[in-house]
């Protein structure tokens, strides 16, 4: 079969478009022909390298993807071969407390498809039953493709971690961005006022498009500035911060008193600075957040079945073309999901 493989850290060409034996299936696992697998910002730091994480090589990349089912082990009694499924990132054991409990994104063996174990980028792929749901019937595989990773990153964020409320100012930064875009779409479903951010009027106008209320062009607005115009000197009560060091004092000067800064990753740098005095004498949280539960994903879907969210695709490239795929998503440009087409 074809598949993408790294073999060693770097830039856009050590993807290697290649012929590699299929995968095994396990007992209590399904194959999986692919058909859509979108391309994240996760997949260009696996490709770089993380620093301080390693990763075994050679390793097939892509977190998130749609098929069909065409084997399957012994073990697996509901699902047939033909069902059309969609990828579930979390990798976890299973077993643990926290598993157990419905929080398998805090498990200790916690990973994500593509960065801890062989991922979508492939025409075949092997994965446990459990990394594997049905896709609505009003869904394409590339929108199917398009939702789990950024979603449940969205999700996890607001609604878990922030507990949005009606009525609430929600800053969401870069809202042409994968989780963006989901974000703007999440705030609005649970009833909050929604600002973004985007570098261009064009990107704005598709945030509106989502149902952001208020826009600001970062490249010629002062993001604490206007959200402060917006909000009549309030401030956000929540801001989901994804972008790091470029954003994170503009993030820290737009918050509210008794706010909440959510963050799940740091693309333009993760050392950043507090002012501790602020922090505590206006009772503002700064919140981690890493994906989210299985559980949570089959909430997202259940809306998404009511179009009430919905995939946001900005291009497609074919498999072959995957390291065009990542020079396109590194320009920045993109506004939404960047889709491979299996």
């Amino acid at each position: 079969m074809k598949a993408v493989r790294i073999h060693k850290h770097g830039g856009p060409e050590v993807l290697q478009y290649e012929e590699i034996p299929e995968p095994s299936v396990g007992n209590q696992d399904v194959l999986v022909q692919m058909k859509a697998a979108s391309v994240n910002h996760l997949d260009v730091w696996v490709r770089q390298g993380i620093p301080g994480w390693k990763v075994s090589l050679p390793l097939i990349p892509g977190s998130d993807g749609a098929g069909i089912i065409v084997g399957k082990g012994e073990g697996v009694k509901d699902l047939i071969t033909g069902d059309k499924v969609l990828i579930i990132p979390n990798v976890s054991c299973g077993n643990c407390e926290q598993c157990v409990n419905g929080d398998d994104n805090l498990c200790s063996d916690y990973g994500i498809v593509g960065e801890t174990c062989n991922g979508c980028d492939a025409e075949l792929v092997s994965l446990p039953r459990r990394n594997v749901i049905p896709i609505p019937k009003n869904l394409t595989y590339e929108e199917a493709a398009a939702i789990p990773l950024v979603f449940m990153t969205a999700w996890h964020m607001l609604v878990a971690k922030a507990q949005v409320k009606p009525e609430q100012f929600v800053l969401v930064l870069a809202g042409g961005s994968g989780v963006g875009s989901a974000a703007i779409q999440i705030a609005k479903l649970h009833g909050a006022k929604v600002i973004t951010t985007a570098g261009s009027d064009e990107k704005l106008e598709k945030a509106k498009a989502l149902g952001a209320d208020f826009l600001i062009n970062h490249h010629k607005e002062t993001i604490s500035e206007k959200v402060k115009q917006f909000t009549e000197n309030r401030g956000a009560d929540v801001v989901l911060e994804h972008v790091g060091k470029a954003t994170w004092q503009e993030s820290l000067k737009s918050l509210a008193k008794c706010g909440k800064i959510v963050t799940c990753g740091a693309t333009t740098g993760a050392d950043v600075g507090i002012n501790l005095n602020h922090l505590f004498y206006k009772h503002q949280q700064i919140i981690g957040s890493t994906m989210a539960t299985r559980g949570e994903l089959f909430e997202i879907m259940n809306f998404v079945r009511q179009k009430k969210l919905k995939p946001v695709i900005d291009k497609e490239f074919f498999l072959k073309d995957v390291a065009e795929a990542h020079k396109y998503i590194e320009t920045g440009k993109q506004f939404g999901k960047v889709i491979l087409t299996i």
